[in-house]
């Protein structure tokens, strides 16, 4: 650890609930609000040494980071942090709230599969309508699943789908082994692909996964596929995307896209063989008591001078 990590004293908060949730501070920390749009309360701005992100629409505010001249610490709600190095340089350490949305993601995964499969999106629709319409659907149990991503949030699907008693193929950015099996590399989606019938996404977005999954790997799964996202929307192909769904050949249950939100004349949302949500993987009622839980470990680390946790990028004072 070098001297610099010591050196936060002030902590912005996004909001009043917030900073009133994480109390009391460590000695030696002093919190307050900054909505970014003015100045923080009680403090100038120069004086802010540690950022809490928001929750919601947090790249909307990354420019004013630039005007906390003595920042050292970005500390992000979410699990994915992108454009903040881009926004404060490699001089800030950035902390992701990994593992805060693990559990509630994991379950979207799962949910928007068995949905799908079952057709639980088109009995909605025709219950409005007062239709019984009985058909034989797809099940869960017995699909082979290709999981395109193995970290926290990975695995935390993993351990659901095993009880549906699936045929289930993990991949990594790289092949190697782990506690659970083999790990196959990203170079061999296409390949993967020929023989997946449900593609499940949860890589995190970087420039090695932007438009990961492409029209190749698309096009590789078999006919009546089904693509499930709920990592970045630009983990995937728009295009391809849209264009073999739309086409019907296979399917999609996306809760991430880009762009975001998607257009209202999209020809997705017209798609009966696509199901979507509205970017809400982690947002459930376990999102609150967990992110208090890590940003209180955070506090605590500060307020001892040690190092938090998460650090996606060390910056100075963790380097």
């Amino acid at each position: 650890m070098s001297d610099s990590a010591a050196d936060i004293k002030t902590i912005s908060f996004p909001d009043q609930d917030l900073l009133e949730a994480v109390q009391p501070l460590p000695d030696g920390l002093r919190g307050t609000v900054w909505d970014f749009r003015g100045d923080p309360v009680d403090v100038d701005v120069a004086d802010v040494d540690a950022v809490v992100l928001p929750y919601l629409n947090a790249q909307d505010v990354l420019g004013a980071l630039s005007r906390a001249t003595n920042l050292k610490l970005v500390q992000a709600q979410t699990t994915g942090v992108d454009g903040v190095a881009e926004a404060v340089g490699d001089d800030v350490a950035i902390a992701s709230a990994a593992g805060v949305h693990a559990a509630s993601t994991a379950e979207l995964a799962v949910g928007l599969a068995l949905a799908s499969l079952r057709g639980i999106d088109a009995a909605a629709r025709d219950q409005r309508d007062a239709r019984w319409c009985h058909e034989r659907r797809l099940s869960l149990a017995d699909r082979k699943v290709l999981l395109v991503g193995v970290g926290g949030i990975g695995a935390e699907i993993s351990k659901r789908l095993l009880p549906f008693e699936v045929e289930l193929t993990r991949v990594g950015s790289k092949a190697r082994e782990d506690e659970h099996g083999h790990v196959h590399g990203s170079d061999e989606l296409v390949e993967l692909a020929r023989e997946a019938e449900i593609l499940i996404v949860i890589t995190p977005l970087t420039e090695a996964t932007r438009g990961l999954i492409d029209a190749r790997v698309l096009a590789a799964l078999p006919d009546g596929a089904l693509v499930v996202n709920v990592a970045r929307g630009a983990v995937v192909d728009s295009d391809a995307l849209t264009r073999e769904v739309v086409s019907g050949r296979i399917s999609c249950a996306i809760d991430v896209f880009d762009p975001e939100p998607i257009p209202e004349d999209h020809p997705l949302w017209q798609a009966e063989n696509a199901l979507i949500t509205p970017h809400v993987g982690g947002d459930t009622s376990a999102f609150q008591p967990r992110i208090v839980r890590l940003l209180k470990r955070q506090l605590a680390a500060l307020g001892s001078g040690t190092e938090p946790e998460n650090l996606v990028q060390r910056g100075r004072a963790w380097s």
